[in-house]
This record gives C-alpha cells, sequence and structure tokens, in this order.
C-alpha cells in the first residue's frame, strides 16, 4: 500500500471542502448567535460543553479555548454525567450541548435533568427539528450536508466547521469581555506569552558585578577596554555614589573616533556621554520593556532605584524569552 498523486488529489479536496464549509457558515452568524453569546456573558456559573464520541472531542476543545479566555468552562462527558458527574452542575450554569444529528439519545437524556435545574441550553446541530434543537434555549444550525471524506461518512466538515463555530463563540465573548493579553497570560503562566507578560526586569537583568561602569573623568582610550569587556556594547557613567550620569555605545565610540581622530585619546567619557538615558525599574515587565526599546530604537535600558542609582542592565536579547 503506497500514497499516490490520488492520495494529494483527495488530500486538497478535502481542505478545499472543509474550507468551503466554514465560509458557508458565515451565513448563519445570526441573531441566535447573538442570543447565544448573551446567555454565556450572563452566566453567574460555568459553561458545561457536551457531547459524544466526535462530538464530544470537539466540545472538550472549545470548553477548553472558553476557558482560557475568560469564560470559565469545563467538558462533561454524557456517559460520565449519569453515574455521578452531574454533581458538577450548579444552579447558574450554562450548557453547550453538541450533536450532529440532534438526535443522539445520551445527549438528549441528559436535557431534562439540565431544565429542571433551570439551566439555558445552546444546541448545536445541523438539524433545526431535531430533538435536541426543539428542546435547546437556544440553537445554533451548523447545516453540514457532506462530510469531506471519500464515503461521506466519517465526521470530517461536520466537527470542523463546529469546532470553528466554537471558537467563533469564544472570539466574540472575548471581546464582548475586554479580554486581554495580560489576562490570555494569567491563565497561561507556563506559556512563552506568560512568560513575557508577568516576567519582570529584575527577573532577567544583567547585575553587578557584571556591569559595565565607568567614571565621568575616565579617557575614552580606556573606556574602549571597558566596552568590550562588558559585552553590552555599552559603559554606563555614574558619580561615585552610583547614580546615573549617562551612558556611552560602542557606536558613541567609533562615531567620535571618525570625527575627533587625533583628538579622540584626549577626550573623556563625559564628552560624548548620553545624558540622561533612557531607565527602567526592576518591578516592570519584560514586556514594557521590550517596547520601550523598539520604541527608542534601542538596544539596552538601564535599570535603576528610586533614588536613581544603577541596579542593572536589560538588553533586546534578556526580554526574549
Amino acid at each position: 500500500m503506497s500514497c499516490d498523486n490520488e492520495c494529494v488529489e483527495i488530500a486538497k479536496q478535502c481542505l478545499k471542502d472543509e474550507a468551503t464549509a466554514i465560509m458557508q457558515q458565515i451565513n448563519y452568524i445570526d441573531q441566535h448567535f447573538v442570543k447565544a453569546c448573551d446567555i454565556i456573558l450572563q452566566c453567574k456559573g460555568k459553561v458545561i460543553v457536551t457531547g459524544v464520541g466526535k462530538s464530544g472531542h470537539i466540545g472538550a476543545k472549545i470548553a477548553a479555548t472558553l476557558a482560557s479566555t475568560g469564560t470559565p468552562s469545563f467538558f462533561l462527558n454524557p456517559l460520565d454525567a449519569f453515574h455521578g458527574d452531574l454533581g458538577a452542575c450548579t444552579e447558574g450554569d450554562v450548557v453547550i450541548a453538541i450533536s450532529n444529528s440532534g438526535q443522539t439519545d445520551e445527549l438528549l437524556r441528559l436535557l431534562p435533568t439540565f431544565q429542571a435545574m433551570h439551566l439555558p441550553i445552546i444546541g448545536m446541530s445541523a438539524d433545526d427539528n431535531s430533538l435536541l434543537a426543539k428542546h435547546s434555549t437556544i440553537h445554533l444550525l451548523i447545516p453540514v450536508k457532506q462530510e469531506a471524506e471519500p464515503l461521506g461518512l466519517a465526521p470530517t466538515t461536520s466537527t470542523t466547521v463546529t469546532l470553528a463555530v466554537g471558537d467563533a463563540l469564544a472570539c466574540s465573548l472575548m471581546k464582548a469581555r475586554h479580554f486581554k493579553a495580560t489576562d490570555f497570560a494569567r491563565n497561561h503562566p507556563g506559556g512563552s506569552l506568560g512568560k513575557r507578560l508577568l516576567t519582570k526586569v529584575g527577573d532577567v537583568m544583567f547585575r553587578a558585578p557584571m556591569l559595565p561602569v565607568v567614571a565621568p573623568d575616565m579617557k575614552l582610550g580606556e573606556a574602549v577596554m571597558h566596552v568590550s569587556k562588558g559585552r553590552l556594547g555599552l559603559c554606563v557613567i555614574t558619580d561615585k555614589d552610583g547614580h546615573v550620569e549617562g551612558i556611552i555605545t560602542d557606536g558613541d565610540i567609533r562615531r567620535a573616533m571618525e570625527k575627533m581622530q587625533n583628538k579622540f585619546f584626549s577626550l573623556t567619557v563625559a564628552d560624548i556621554m548620553t545624558r540622561k538615558p533612557k531607565s527602567i525599574s526592576e518591578d516592570t515587565k519584560v514586556s514594557t520593556a521590550q517596547k520601550m526599546m523598539q520604541d527608542n530604537k534601542i538596544h539596552a535600558l538601564l535599570v535603576v532605584d528610586s533614588d536613581g542609582k544603577l541596579i542593572g542592565i536589560v538588553d533586546s536579547f534578556r526580554v526574549m524569552i
């Protein structure tokens, strides 16, 4: 058994069919969708997503997406629900019930319990006349007529479109809740975004004795050695108490050598330093430091305390976490 050009064509057709179905679903984003969003926004408890088989797998992903984007949610397997897991459902919850046919027996058997608890039910199926649609508070129609696989039997297009509608719900709710990147980071502390938005400058900055610090009266010839040794492409000029007075970079030195030529070695650091360099506190988030460097087209920031004393240096590489 091997895959030939026919496999490639089938794969391409599958993607085309699923993409077309998603585009067609746009026509069904209507007032029913708006009502579903309103029901979830008004929810005082959690969103319970339920479904059987492939619909269950899609439901689990939708629940996870909602939970990570500001809508408390979890997936409830109908089979487990019959054996005690209904205890996780409480007054104030909202149910999203998923079934392509809208006739799945295990799912339908749960509806009377949800109704007895007065939980709003958002049904998702391909049939507006299904029992699920008739017994839902609001029904989202996902009218996929043909699956993408060659036999037209296995859930492919229907699950893809259902997942996309779930994503559309999550995106709409994020906007309505004014959900921000910092909120997302709090829900993803182990991810790179969470680290970037929650990590502070003090966690990543260079500290003494690694800081290239020089006095304002140092000759530029000697300062070159300090810039090279510091490996940050700069030197910080401080007074005897550690207060920042200025900064010089390797670029400043090159420009001074080109301009002053023979007079270069007679100059002091104070003659070419940039006074009042950009600085930041160690409690600032690295995302803020990164934006500050980008906005000012610089590769490093000085980290100072409340008295203006140098306590560290953070460069563009240190904030790339």
